[in-house]
């Protein structure tokens, strides 16, 4: 018999906890169904089920539903998946992206995106990449534009981009009348920062290259909306650095160059590795096409990809 129609047979005996309720559930009858728990456990060498006055669970049969019900749920995405692409039902890609991200870009993949896949709804949410990492492993959307460094354990990832940040300054400030800021000149300032929860590893890794490239902010402030940024910047409570966009909304502030690029944003598609989205991997190459237009973001080797630990030991 069929592994995977033993396994549901053994989900619905362990959830009953009582081999008649579990075969009207099943819609067969008893025998066949007792027949069929006893060959899984000699497949598996393990007794799951203590059958005394009362049916309950061994530790390897605990362990086995735990394991079993992610397996089946897995196997259903698959198949529901596959016989979606074969029919050519694939209705919807649902993507996380992060709030940062320029209008024009989110314009540009969903103009590419819809003129390659017509048939295709994409779905993009504005997400942090904490947000994305939990509803991707909840499956909640297909497919997450992270901000590195970050876990990605199980999870596939797609070409990483990397965009070179400056500064957004008042326009009043003596630094505007410079083509190029270095970190240092901006001692005395504080500094406007998307929360660390939302990107644990991106926040600490911007603080560190601040450090080490010489400025340490006199305060860190928060802010997710690129309006709140502004409005942060324009009442000198910090500095902020991104790549031209929020500059471009606000004529009172000007964006500079960082002397040396030492500040960069390194963004990447990921997706589930079990049961991924069959068109993941070409949204990622689209997304990776068109960060790069820009001319300014390139694409980082593929051995740069980094882990949230890589911060620690100092290798990013």
């Amino acid at each position: 018999m069929d592994p995977l129609r033993k396994m549901r047979y053994f989900v619905a005996v362990a959830e009953e906890l009582h081999f008649g309720r579990a075969a009207e559930r099943l819609g067969i009858a008893q025998p066949p169904l007792s027949q069929r728990i006893r060959e899984l456990e000699k497949d598996l060498g393990a007794r799951l089920f203590d059958r005394g006055r009362a049916v309950t669970l061994t530790e390897a049969g605990q362990i086995l539903l735990a394991e079993s019900r992610d397996l089946l749920a897995r196997w259903d995405r698959i198949t529901t998946l596959v016989g979606k692409a074969h029919r050519g039902e694939m209705d919807a890609l649902r993507v996380g992206v992060p709030p940062e991200l320029a209008g024009r870009v989110l314009a540009a993949i969903l103009t590419e995106f819809e003129r390659r896949h017509p048939q295709v709804r994409l779905d993009l949410q504005e997400l942090s990449t904490s947000e994305q990492l939990r509803l991707l492993a909840d499956r909640q959307i297909d497919a997450g534009l992270l901000q590195h460094p970050v876990d990605v354990i199980g999870l596939e990832l797609g070409p990483a981009i990397d965009t070179p940040l400056g500064v957004v300054l008042q326009r009043d400030s003596p630094l505007a009348a410079k083509s190029e800021v270095a970190l240092p000149e901006l001692s005395g300032h504080g500094v406007v920062l998307p929360p660390r929860a939302a990107a644990p590893g991106p926040y600490d890794t911007m603080l560190r290259q601040c450090w080490e490239h010489g400025f340490r902010p006199t305060r860190v402030v928060h802010a997710r909306n690129p309006e709140f940024v502004l409005g942060l910047v324009l009442s000198g409570h910090g500095v902020a650095f991104d790549e031209g966009a929020v500059a471009r909304k606000e004529p009172r502030v000007v964006w500079r160059r960082l002397t040396g690029e030492p500040l960069r944003r390194r963004l990447s598609l990921a997706w589930p590795t079990s049961a991924p989205h069959p068109l993941a991997a070409r949204l990622a190459e689209l997304i990776a096409n068109v960060l790069r237009a820009d001319g300014i973001s390139t694409l980082a080797p593929a051995q740069d990809a980094v882990r949230p630990w890589d911060v620690l030991t100092g290798r990013w």
